[in-house]
């Protein structure tokens, strides 16, 4: 009995740590997400801004490269831009992504050959490096800490890439921050552009003129356009981490209170039997003595 008393208040000991920590780690990732939340919701419409100026240059001038429209080519050779976590205890976080990811290749007609992959975050990179996928470019650095001039690198080869015709179309596969207690997985496309069109018109509108050109205009945009969504999604992706993190750590704390709870419950049983018995047998001696 003693021993099993024992093994209780060790259990009990080990939890209230694990307990300790994950209360830990759920109060940074609370602070962290508040932090990811307030840069993601200022890059996004940052992002709405350039994006309506593309649209604006579509609907003023008709000479656009037509390289980027979609539909300009057959999509054959296609690259993938992976955002994954580089750190673990955030739930299925990372185990979601690359569940939709090895999704769209197997639904990819012209099979695993014929694409390429990005990687943000170490966690895609670990698991594509041994499923048959050519790794075109890999940053293990966590997705919070990619800054725009680092996108910056990451784009540029891919829209070189894209011009010389060796990739196709241009897709980037992240978690979508919906609030606090949902994020989805989503794929995106980068290349080639699909503007959709006005809802509605401008009564009035500006005179505009492009120099050099129009196209060289666009030429400028289009890199730009890419290398903020990559930025954008990066901040989204982390804020999606630090929300799936706080839950996964919520949700550990809790299950350790209960454990401690039921553990607590459990020693008291046995020091009450243990107390029982020291009676009986206190009792059955007296007994014994008369």
């Amino acid at each position: 009995m003693a021993e099993h008393m024992q093994n209780i208040q060790r259990r009990i000991k080990s939890i209230g740590s694990t307990e300790r920590i994950t209360n830990a780690m759920k109060l940074v990732s609370a602070a962290k997400l508040r932090k990811a939340k307030a840069v993601f919701e200022n890059s996004r419409l940052y992002l709405g801004s350039l994006l309506e100026s593309i649209q604006d240059t579509f609907s003023d001038t008709a000479d656009v490269p037509q390289m980027f429209l979609a539909g300009s080519r057959p999509i054959r050779n296609k690259c993938y831009v992976l955002i994954t976590s580089s750190n673990g205890l955030c739930g299925s976080f990372n185990g979601n992504v690359i569940r939709v990811m090895e999704k769209e290749l197997d639904a990819y007609e012209e099979g695993r050959d014929h694409v390429k992959l990005v990687t943000i975050g170490s966690k895609g990179k670990d698991y594509f490096l041994h499923h048959g996928v050519e790794i075109l470019q890999d940053h293990d650095a966590p997705a919070d800490t990619v800054t725009f001039s680092e996108t910056r690198e990451i784009s540029g080869p891919l829209m070189e890439l894209y011009r010389k015709g060796e990739i196709d179309e241009i897709d980037i596969v992240y978690t979508a921050y919906i609030n606090t207690l949902r994020q989805e997985v989503t794929v995106r496309r980068l290349l080639p552009l699909e503007i959709p069109e006005r809802k509605e018109e401008k009564k009035y509108r500006m005179p505009v003129e492009y120099e050099p050109s129009s196209t060289d205009v666009f030429r400028y945009l289009v890199p730009k356009y890419v290398e903020l969504m990559i930025f954008n999604t990066c901040i989204e992706s982390a804020t999606c981490e630090y929300a799936a993190r706080r839950t996964a750590m919520e949700n550990a704390n809790d299950n350790a209170k209960d454990m401690l709870a039921q553990l607590q419950l459990e020693y008291n049983h046995a020091r009450q039997a243990e107390i029982t018995d020291e009676i009986i047998e206190i009792v059955a001696g007296s007994e014994a003595q008369n």
